[in-house]
């Protein structure tokens, strides 16, 4: 595996484009193994019922296996309260052995309508990590 260079910082409305681009690109990735991807929107058509700014994580693809969806969730653990919920959709073996190796363990599986498309269903794991005792914000994360 090889690291790229990770600068985390505040989104910004200039943002919206590649974020866009970076999410619509991944999404067809996670959707193939699971609802499959003829449950496919945008992010432009998804992202209030997604509700992106509530904790996405997205990497974009060509940068699959650099370190940035670590260096990502890292980063939004440092500022999450002391116990995080994700979901991850089955069929997603990639984020599913991320989570995993950050210690996240999962809890329950659920079947039900696919966010942001609800006209599709799938199958989520819903994994929990318990931070280490002087984790000490109250920020909530929610990330797939």
């Amino acid at each position: 595996m090889q690291s790229a260079k990770v600068d985390i910082r505040p989104y910004s409305d200039a943002d919206w484009e590649a974020i866009a681009g970076i999410h619509d690109t991944a999404r067809l990735d996670e959707l193939r193994g699971s609802a499959g991807v003829e449950a496919f929107l945008t992010l432009a058509q998804t992202a209030e019922d997604e509700g992106l700014f509530d904790g996405w994580l997205y990497v974009d693809p060509q940068r699959y296996r650099q370190g940035v969806g670590r260096a990502l969730l890292r980063h939004a653990l440092a500022a999450a309260g002391p116990r995080v919920e994700v979901t991850v959709l089955d069929g997603n073996p990639a984020a599913l052995g991320l989570y995993m190796s950050e210690s996240f363990r999962i809890t329950e599986t659920r079947t039900g309508p696919l966010v942001g498309n609800e006209a599709f269903t799938a199958t989520g794991h819903i994994m929990h990590r318990d931070a280490p005792m002087d984790a000490r914000s109250p920020v909530p994360v929610r990330t797939v």
